[in-house]
């Protein structure tokens, strides 16, 4: 791993920090390294608060040294215009540091490329596509609003080795163990919606809410109707953030986009969701927990769908397999 390669997986280690609180902004780090030396660090912690690279410049300690010699590393090209806030081209310039190094060109056609031209005609060294892959993948929710206008959406379901999500008569408590559930919390901690099933919030009463919050305040989408009024969802403290919606999925999520900013649906089932989600192409990414059991035929499976052939299945590519306490993480994606 080149020098290079170490400062950048330190950025979007940092950036990832941001991940569930940025909206409708990506999560963003940066590094500030002086002779081989780590001077400063940052990362973009809310929208509408200092983005990355301010607020690693902010914390620049005094030097007496020019920063000529300095690098600057940064998950995502830097902005070069004026929004909720001051444009990040302006600090760097104005800090003097004689490289900028980034992961990823700004996904915005708007913006795309005008940050690093700019640096580069006031002289500044700049590299860009340092650990592409793994800062593509840290944007992967905004990169998909920013293209398509819709969500990233991510399909997580805990099952059995034979694909039941709950027995005969929906009883799912506990299908998988303590530390699968603990990383569903932290993939809640990261999304900006939980979305379920009508069906699931009648059957299990669920809070849908990341514990601990780490001040993450994701909205809950639940699709479908006769939501019960004692419902937790309409009755705890994040009852503000419960958006109940029906109909045409691609619509819904389209809405999620534009009128709440969300970047990242965290889709927690039941079966008829998660088939309907399939069959439309709207999963991005599917998590598979897989505790070590067998339900049996009667139990009810993962994808509410019948009739299925061969020639028409859903061909995915697997990302890759974690042992979690006694359960399994697959996790792919489709094959597009």
């Amino acid at each position: 791993m080149t020098n290079d390669e170490k400062y950048m997986m330190r950025a979007i280690e940092l950036a990832k920090l941001g991940e569930g609180l940025t909206r409708p902004n990506p999560p963003v780090g940066a590094v500030l390294v002086l002779e081989d030396y780590v001077v400063a660090e940052g990362w973009h912690k809310k929208a509408g608060e200092d983005h990355a690279e301010r607020d690693c410049l902010k914390k620049l300690p005094p030097i007496a040294t020019s920063l000529k010699n300095a690098t600057l590393y940064i998950t995502l090209e830097p902005c070069s215009t004026h929004g909720r806030t001051p444009p990040c081209t302006d600090i760097i310039l104005e800090k003097g540091i004689g490289r900028v190094v980034v992961s990823v060109v700004d996904l915005n056609p708007a913006h795309a490329g005008r940050g690093l031209k700019l640096l580069e005609e006031a002289g500044v060294e700049v590299v860009s596509g340092i650990c592409e892959a793994e800062g593509r993948e840290l944007i992967a929710p905004f990169e998909k609003r920013i293209t398509t206008g819709l969500p990233y959406v991510t399909l997580k379901l805990a099952s059995t080795l034979d694909g039941k999500i709950a027995d005969s008569r929906g009883d799912s408590k506990w299908i998988t163990g303590p530390e699968a559930r603990e990383r569903v919390q932290e993939m809640r901690r990261r999304s900006d919606a939980i979305m379920v099933g009508a069906g699931t919030v009648r059957a299990d009463n669920p809070s849908l809410l990341p514990r601990p919050s780490n001040d993450r305040k994701p909205f809950r989408v639940i699709i479908g109707t006769d939501i019960p009024e004692d419902s937790k969802v309409w009755n705890d403290e994040a009852a503000d953030h419960t958006l109940v919606r029906s109909g045409d999925l691609t619509e819904i999520l389209k809405e999620l986009a534009d009128q709440y900013g969300i970047m990242h649906v965290f889709c927690e089932g039941g079966g008829q969701l998660a088939a309907g989600l399939i069959e439309a192409g709207l999963v991005d990414e599917f998590a598979f927990f897989m505790a070590p059991k067998l339900m049996g035929a009667d139990g009810l499976p993962n994808f509410g769908k019948t009739g299925g052939l061969i020639a028409d299945v859903n061909n995915l590519k697997f990302q890759s397999l974690e042992q979690v306490g006694n359960d399994i993480l697959i996790k792919a994606k489709p094959e597009r």
